[in-house]
């Protein structure tokens, strides 16, 4: 129902906010004058359509008081409220006034602002032509400043116009959208989308979708108190019911919405048009001639005087001139015929303009610029998969790189594991002396992994020196080392001598610390029995660490590794395999 597809430019893009009716009309200028231009505003947006002479008050008002402020910003917004509701030449003359003032303004909302409204208005007086020009310099300003609103508004604007032409699916497709994402349009404004999305519906047979949008529409409107939006919904309905052949139904709420519509002093053309329309339309559905040609008669009456022309028009002359053949009443055939011929030929200039001007000056466009998006995001799609190859060959490239560490030291480690074995195979790790012999960088068996510090002159003398490693070589033949919490003073005190002169032999004579000297030689003692002693090698890890002493796994491992040059894991494992390979 084309009228409602009209409904949102009127109120979308004007925000008109249809509330309770409030009678301004008698305020006196002097009261008027004394509120802020947002009570100004306020009063304004919430009056009632009908109440025109209110409405162009307040407008009056605002604008005297903000010249008198000399506020250019408060004299657009005057000059935006006197175009409502003039003839047409009267509100071109005030946006015209609107884009001189605004011509240097630096709001985000101007000028694309002048041209929706322009475009509003000569949608209102039925120049589509003009109507889609001014849409198409406000999607194109808006787009400029990246004003998103406004960007809504033109498409919304434009997408009527398709409606117009018959593209009802791009029209709901555009709705739905705005609808259900746009959160910076306000209540008034999601009802009014809600109104028409549900008209979209049903002209594309949508009919549930179309029938819950409506009674949302209704119960708003009951809640907001807002009459003229429940008889639009009211008269959307009546539009349903018919498509439904609900014809009864539909003639109780549209002779409700005539009633109204037909009463109130804001005479809007379009309801009126319409509601007649569906009434006719129902009316022929019930086989009711009379009365259908009734209203297609008054709509034909009333098109004469406002010269207001819209699509279905085609069907109410048809309809007459049937009528009127077949009631062989030649003249009047001949009179519609000739309103026929008048009307298709204003409405085929509009639909053949609409039709190759939209594709060329807002489709095209549109699809240039989701080209370009598509290309740009393509773009970064292969910038991104660049860098991601780039990253992933690095990280292979790291990968491969550990790999090879890591198998070059298991090479190493199994190496060293192997010539250990075989040491303890050939009774090779019998004393220190021999171990260390062996035990040299890469390529031998142990390599040193602790220097001491470099040997200095004796403070100890020889005597003291030769009973100290006597009591040593004791010391490690009765494998003592395996004893838990020995230290240097300890084992001093186990020799009977003194810290300081046990250090000092102990660096001098074995060529390392006291520390070192403890863990080789309980490495080189868990060298030896690992290899041999299978029992002792089934054991867990933290029992052989306290088996040779030390207070937990880690300190074995780490002293293991640090002795040998490779992991105790690696060792054991070597074992098992030369174990089995023997057997």
């Amino acid at each position: 129902m084309f009228k409602t597809r009209l409904l949102l430019l009127l109120g979308v893009i004007c925000n008109l906010f249809f509330a309770q009716k409030n009678n301004t009309e008698n305020i006196p200028k002097s009261v008027l004058k004394n509120y802020t231009y947002q009570e100004l505003e306020e009063k304004f947006y919430e009056i009632q359509p009908d109440d025109i002479n209110g409405k162009r008050n307040i407008a009056k008002s605002y604008l005297e008081k903000a010249k008198d402020d000399h506020d250019e910003t408060q004299i657009a917004e005057a000059y935006v409220m006197l175009h409502f509701d003039e003839t047409l030449p009267n509100a071109l003359k005030y946006l015209d006034s609107l884009q001189v003032i605004t011509k240097k303004s630096k709001e985000i909302y101007y000028p694309a602002r002048t041209f929706l409204l322009r475009g509003n208005l000569y949608f209102k007086f039925d120049n589509l032509q003009a109507a889609l020009n001014n849409y198409v310099l406000g999607l194109k300003y808006a787009k400029e400043k990246g004003n998103k609103r406004q960007i809504a508004m033109a498409n919304i604007s434009i997408a009527y116009l398709k409606n117009y032409i018959g593209k009802h699916a791009e029209t709901a497709k555009t709705l739905r959208h705005y609808l259900y994402n746009a959160d910076y349009l306000n209540e008034d404004e999601h009802n009014l989308l809600k109104l028409n999305l549900a008209d979209s519906y049903i002209e594309i047979n949508k009919m549930d979708s179309a029938f819950i949008l409506i009674q949302e529409g209704l119960k708003t409107a009951k809640k907001n108190k807002s009459v003229y939006s429940y008889y639009q919904n009211l008269g959307l309905l009546g539009y349903y019911n018919f498509t439904l052949k609900k014809y009864n139904i539909a003639i109780e709420d549209l002779q409700q919405c005539k009633k109204y519509f037909f009463s109130t002093s804001y005479k809007s053309k379009r309801n009126q048009n319409y509601t007649l329309l569906n009434l006719g339309r129902s009316y022929a559905g019930l086989q009711e001639s009379t009365k259908a040609i009734e209203n297609f008669a008054k709509i034909d009456s009333m098109v004469l005087k406002t010269n207001y022309v819209f699509p279905e028009l085609r069907e109410v002359y048809t309809y007459l001139i049937d009528y009127y053949k077949e009631k062989k009443d030649r003249e009047k055939q001949l009179y519609y015929v000739e309103r026929f011929l008048e009307v298709d030929h204003v409405l085929d200039t509009r639909f053949r303009y609409i039709s190759r001007e939209l594709p060329r000056r807002y489709d095209t466009p549109n699809l240039l610029q989701e080209k370009e998006a598509i290309i740009k995001e393509l773009k970064h799609r292969k910038i991104f998969f660049y860098i991601a190859v780039g990253v992933l060959i690095i990280v292979l490239l790291l990968l491969i790189n550990f790999y090879f560490k890591y198998k070059n030291s298991e090479r190493k480690y199994k190496k060293i594991a192997q010539d250990l074995i075989q040491s303890v195979n050939e009774n090779k790790i019998e004393k220190e002396s021999k171990i260390e012999k062996e035990i040299i960088a890469d390529d031998v068996l142990l390599p040193k992994t602790e220097n001491a510090t470099e040997k200095t002159s004796k403070t100890v003398s020889e005597d003291i020196t030769q009973a100290i490693l006597k009591e040593l070589n004791i010391f490690e033949s009765k494998e003592q080392f395996l004893n838990k919490g020995i230290t240097l003073g300890t084992l001093a005190k186990m020799i009977k001598t003194n810290s300081k002169y046990l250090s000092e032999v102990i660096n001098t004579d074995k060529g390392k610390n006291f520390a070192a000297y403890l863990n080789d030689l309980r490495i080189d003692y868990a060298i030896g029995r690992l290899a041999r002693d299978r029992k002792f090698r089934s054991y867990k890890i933290p029992f052989i660490a306290e088996e040779l002493g030390y207070n937990n796994e880690q300190a074995f491992t780490l002293a293991f590794k640090k002795r040998t040059g490779t992991l105790l894991s690696v060792y054991l494992r070597e074992i098992e395999k030369s174990v089995t390979s023997n057997n």
